[in-house]
């Protein structure tokens, strides 16, 4: 039975990389994997589709049953962001950069979670230790991933690690120049015209359990923040839907990468605890947050620290 390698439900670059890298390497050691996504290749974020296309890698497979299935999952480790019934397969592998989550085995797995930028780091250091040499084609996404995770090292989450990685990727990809490249995903991944709002609410979303209260925070990393002037509106009324299907709060990161800081959309039960959690307070619907890049390092312990968990 092959091992499906998936990430996390709505997957970034990092998600789509890692699941292509690790299945490689597991293909590398004899094994038999394929790389997979829980989407669709046309629902894609940009982003994603334009270094799949660059890099010339064909996108994983989609997956949304995990039962019966072997699997091995990447970039996340909670159940929330696994696929349907993932708890009835049988879980082989997590490699991560996150904390760790809420996912339970029944016997010993390899498990590799490291408090790193990106998950591509921690596999390009598994690839290095294993002697395991890096194609270049996915050696190119991994370097990507990287640099998307870390917003071209400015994000908090960033460590030498990480930019010793791409020290490593650059070469064996071929790429000549990291900052273009940065550029290109940047145009990409901020591309909103067009894009309807609720696509561009779960470009990149997740959901978190918050002592019980489900709270939801989506980002999107923009060049300026005139980019979604027009539809705020908008944003906020799919923000209206999403709430309105039980959850106590919902997030939406508009993350200014030239000016590094966030302005945070809010709709919550108790919004004063959002303004706590900040250290803000609100203007209208939203707060800007100098320095906010990283919903995993900055936005979420915030939150669990004033929902009490």
């Amino acid at each position: 039975m092959s091992i499906c390698v998936v990430g996390h439900s709505n997957p970034d670059t990092d998600s789509v990389a890692a699941a292509i890298s690790y299945a490689n390497y597991l293909k590398a050691q004899g094994q038999d994997a394929v790389a997979c996504m829980q989407i669709s290749a046309e629902n894609l974020n940009p982003e994603s589709k334009m270094l799949l296309a660059r890099f010339n890698l064909a996108a994983p497979e989609q997956i949304s049953d995990a039962e019966g299935k072997k699997v091995a999952l990447v970039d996340f480790s909670d159940i929330a962001q696994a696929p349907a019934n993932v708890m009835k397969s049988e879980i082989v592998a997590i490699v991560d950069h996150h904390k760790i989550g809420d996912i339970t085995t029944n016997n010993p797995i390899y498990f590799n979670a490291q408090p790193v930028g990106c998950t591509c780091t921690v596999l390009n250091e598994m690839y290095k230790n294993s002697g395991i040499a890096l194609p270049k084609d996915i050696a190119g996404i991994m370097l990507a991933a990287i640099l998307s995770d870390t917003v071209n090292f400015k994000s908090p989450t960033c460590t030498d690690a990480d930019k010793a990685a791409c020290a490593d990727l650059v070469k064996v990809a071929g790429v000549a120049d990291m900052e273009a490249l940065f550029m290109d995903m940047l145009k990409a991944k901020s591309s909103v015209d067009g894009i309807p709002a609720k696509d561009l609410l779960f470009r990149d979303y997740k959901d978190f359990d918050m002592k019980g209260n489900k709270v939801g925070v989506g980002q999107l990393e923009l060049a300026t923040l005139d980019q979604v002037a027009a539809i705020r509106d908008a944003l906020y009324a799919e923000m209206e839907k999403v709430k309105a299907e039980g959850r106590h709060t919902v997030l939406l990161m508009l993350t200014d990468v030239v000016k590094e800081g966030t302005d945070l959309m809010v709709l919550s039960d108790d919004a004063s605890l959002i303004e706590k959690a900040f250290g803000t307070t609100l203007s209208g619907n939203s707060m800007w947050i100098d320095g906010m890049m990283s919903r995993k390092k900055q936005t979420i312990p915030n939150l669990q620290k004033a929902f009490g968990c």
